[in-house]
């Protein structure tokens, strides 16, 4: 990994490497269900579904499910898992060290109660590859995510799934109030919550070139982008910043 790269922007480019290592089982499988389930059910709503995850590595990342309701019109995801083990932060930002992450469907997301179902169409299913695609990432390769980090789809990034996104960023998810963001497990330990908003070409480009403030504030402007919709506006064309 390359430490010393940088965007445009000023902020640290991580290139990672496939590490040779045997498979490991989870020491602490679901350790902050429980506690994760009670404070969705605070501030979201009462999780229905659990997408358990069968054959674990290093963590044991299940996907909980808020349907969508009268009077919330989309369905939440939310991982639990990813804080099973504390992530390699840097110095200084050690009260983030232990994340979850999570998105909000529309309420018409063919979303199914059968996990083999659904996983066997992409065109579905990639909202919950993602998240727990990005909830690996930092315990695979001894990093860490925050608010900001973008991840793109390949290297070039290519289109994912049936959508012209190539790849996703890290926000706050500022609709559920400042008291959901962080929950504390422990005197001292908390975890972080992060929004998954996936990104078009133009976005992650204009995010190298001038921070993740600018994309996060763009795509905030909007009330209705905290929900997916693959046929969003790019923020990035709104004005012609090149």
């Amino acid at each position: 990994m390359n430490d010393n790269e940088k965007s445009a922007s000023g902020n640290r480019i991580y290139r990672h490497e496939a590490k040779e290592r045997e498979w490991q089982l989870p020491e602490n499988g679901s350790k902050n269900l429980e506690v994760i389930e009670n404070h969705l059910k605070k501030h979201v709503g009462k999780v229905e579904t659990v997408y358990h995850e069968i054959l674990s590595d290093l963590i044991h990342l299940d996907i909980l499910i808020i349907p969508s309701n009268a009077n919330k019109p989309y369905h939440t995801l939310v991982t639990c898992g990813v804080s099973e083990m504390p992530m390699t932060v840097p110095q200084g930002v050690e009260d983030f060290k232990y994340a979850e992450l999570m998105i909000n469907l529309p309420a018409k997301w063919p979303l199914l109660k059968d996990y083999e179902v659904i996983g066997n169409n992409e065109n579905n299913h990639w909202p919950i590859r993602w998240l727990k695609h990005i909830g690996r990432l930092p315990h695979d390769y001894d990093t860490w995510i925050g608010w900001g980090h973008t991840i793109p789809n390949g290297d070039p990034a290519v289109p994912i799934a049936n959508t012209k996104f190539t790849g996703v960023m890290l926000t706050f998810p500022y609709w559920f109030g400042p008291d959901f963001f962080q929950l504390e497990i422990e005197p001292g330990e908390k975890i972080n919550f992060y929004h998954m908003v996936p990104l078009y070409k133009e976005e992650m480009d204009l995010k190298l070139a001038k921070g993740a403030e600018i994309i996060d504030e763009r795509i905030a402007k909007d009330k209705n982008n905290f929900i997916l919709n693959t046929k969003r506006k790019n923020v990035a064309k709104k004005k012609r910043w090149l």
